[in-house]
């Protein structure tokens, strides 16, 4: 059982690494970014160029993922002033097509820059061991994925409930026009929250890097487990999509146990039936 309680929250941090950008774009803009996958990809791809084969210690895999995170921060401005501004005011589904567009040019893009081939890299030598909780082996990195998600929420939490900043953002969600008609910079605002969501999928591709087979198809199934745990969070609610990734994990860890024949299938019936009894989500719709 603690060895499927480790493996359950590892699964959980993980998919809240990539959801925690996802959610903020969301929140925000009201915005459901298909290209987040993608974005999530050429952070992992960016890091890897930076590290190598395998990264010399935990500092430089941070220090690697953080370089990627802001590098594909810029690369989501780009997005937003070339793409995603020309369409803000338009119906949604003209949103869904472009943000799908920029991530079939992502992929693509990947595949000419990093080619075909699939490829590993190992993490630090710190992070490649274990240790041993009673009787049961614990891998180190799965505690460092564990640590890094709590971690995050706990940051992008502070930022919004407590600091001025994060005020400023909530003001820009919930009412744009008053926001603006009070003196504040809704464009700026904007552009520094779209920035931010595209800078942690580049972060979580960075930090999840070691274990994870590189691929230009990256990103697609983090990005599916990162919709279903914001939508069960409650669209644009951070602190939701940190419980429902944690509700997500414990589901898939019952399911090893009770049908490890059909491995996954707990999370999408979970999913069917939690919105069935609250179609809202955890903490309701946008909430940040």
């Amino acid at each position: 059982m603690l060895f499927i309680l480790i493996n359950s929250l590892t699964m959980a941090m993980a998919v809240f690494l990539v959801a925690a950008g996802l959610t903020l774009i969301y929140g925000i803009m009201r915005i459901l970014n298909f290209a987040h996958g993608a974005f999530f990809m050429i952070g992992a791809y960016l890091t890897s160029t930076m590290v190598g084969q395998a990264a010399g210690s935990v500092l430089m895999l941070v220090a690697a993922a953080l370089a990627a995170a802001v590098l594909v921060g810029i690369l989501g401005l780009a997005v937003q002033r070339l793409v995603l501004r020309r369409v803000m005011n338009a119906d949604e589904h003209y949103m869904l097509i472009a943000t799908f567009a920029v991530m079939l040019i992502c992929v693509g893009s990947v595949k000419l820059i990093w080619g075909l081939d699939f490829f590993s890299v190992d993490p630090p030598p710190a992070l490649s061991g274990g240790v041993l909780l009673g009787t049961v082996f614990v891998p180190s990195f799965s505690l460092f994925v564990i640590a890094s998600g709590v971690l995050v929420f706990i940051l992008l939490d502070l930022l919004l409930q407590r600091s001025w900043s994060g005020k400023m953002l909530t003001a820009v969600a919930r009412d744009g026009w008053m926001a603006e008609l009070m003196g504040l910079n809704t464009s700026a605002w904007i552009m520094l929250a779209i920035g931010g969501s595209f800078a942690l999928a580049g972060l979580a591709g960075g930090l999840l890097l070691p274990n994870q087979t590189l691929t230009p198809v990256l990103g697609d199934s983090f990005l599916l487990l990162a919709f279903v745990t914001i939508v069960m969070g409650g669209l644009g609610s951070v602190r939701g999509a940190f419980i429902a990734a944690l509700v997500l994990g414990l589901i898939d860890g019952l399911n090893m146990i009770v049908m490890p024949q059909f491995p996954g299938v707990a999370i999408y019936v979970g999913m069917i039936a939690f919105l069935l009894l609250n179609p809202n989500g955890f903490l309701g719709e946008g909430r940040l």
